[in-house]
């Protein structure tokens, strides 16, 4: 239950169209639903504006879905991460419009079509093996109600690649950069744009790369001015945070 459907409870309420019991029972799951493995925070939207979502790696199949299910009775979008195509099929029987992308591993279930900004966020990923961090953030910050363009394949080791990109990374609103390797892209976007730059490193690259930590490195250790930067392979955290500074 969002902040706009409480008020119009609370207004039916003084109206007296609504029995103050009905209006009671209608909220009774707030600040969070007790489901024994979870607690389920159906206050999160009031206070932070976005729902919450479900990081689905680590659940069993049943949980998932349960929690599915308990939020799918709700008027809110469903977000979940980091799920198996087992976790996508628990939950589209009891979630029929519920929606899989395989690479990114994300479950969404669209209840209300999200009103879209007119400002956009920039996906731009270094390389093709970067792709499945790319759809974790594509697909947070589409639910979230943000356009999104995203630019595959231009890191350094073909850096004219970037160069055809460039009005369009320009006219973003903010700019979300994924990299995996020695993490260089975001430091070369960082010192051509004036907008937001947010940083992804990812677990891709040879031994040395040590699993993201170089590319974490590399980022953190920017020069160029106006870089955050997320945990190792955290798209949904870039898009998170790209879809506030987006909606500001």
């Amino acid at each position: 239950m969002n902040k706009a459907e409480i008020r119009a409870l609370l207004e039916q309420v003084k109206k007296q169209e609504l029995e103050v019991d009905t209006a009671l029972k209608a909220m009774e799951d707030l600040p969070y639903k007790e489901l024994g493995f979870a607690k389920i925070d159906n206050h999160r939207e009031l206070r932070v504006g976005y729902p919450e979502v479900v990081y689905c790696e680590g659940k069993t199949v049943e949980q998932v879905k349960a929690i599915f299910q308990f939020m799918y009775a709700k008027e809110s979008n469903i977000l979940g991460t980091r799920a198996n195509a087992e976790m996508y099929a628990s939950v589209q029987a009891v979630c029929p419009e519920a929606r899989y992308n395989t690479l990114g591993r994300t479950i969404t279930v669209q209840k209300n079509p999200a009103c879209q900004t007119e400002s956009y966020i920039a996906i731009v990923a270094a390389g093709t093996s970067d792709a499945a961090v790319v759809e974790e953030a594509f697909e947070t910050a589409s639910i979230l109600g943000n356009k999104v363009q995203k630019i595959m394949d231009v890191g350094v080791a073909g850096i004219h690649r970037l160069f055809d990109h460039m009005d369009t990374i320009r006219g973003a609103k903010v700019i979300i950069v994924v990299a995996g390797m020695e993490g260089a892209l975001a430091s070369v976007i960082g010192g051509l744009v004036d907008k937001p730059v947010i940083a992804v490193p990812t677990s891709v690259g040879y031994g040395a790369n040590f699993g993201g930590l170089a590319a974490l490195l590399s980022m953190l250790n920017s020069c160029a001015s106006g870089i955050s930067v997320v945990n190792i392979d955290n798209g949904f955290g870039a898009a998170y945070s790209a879809s506030i500074i987006n909606k500001l």
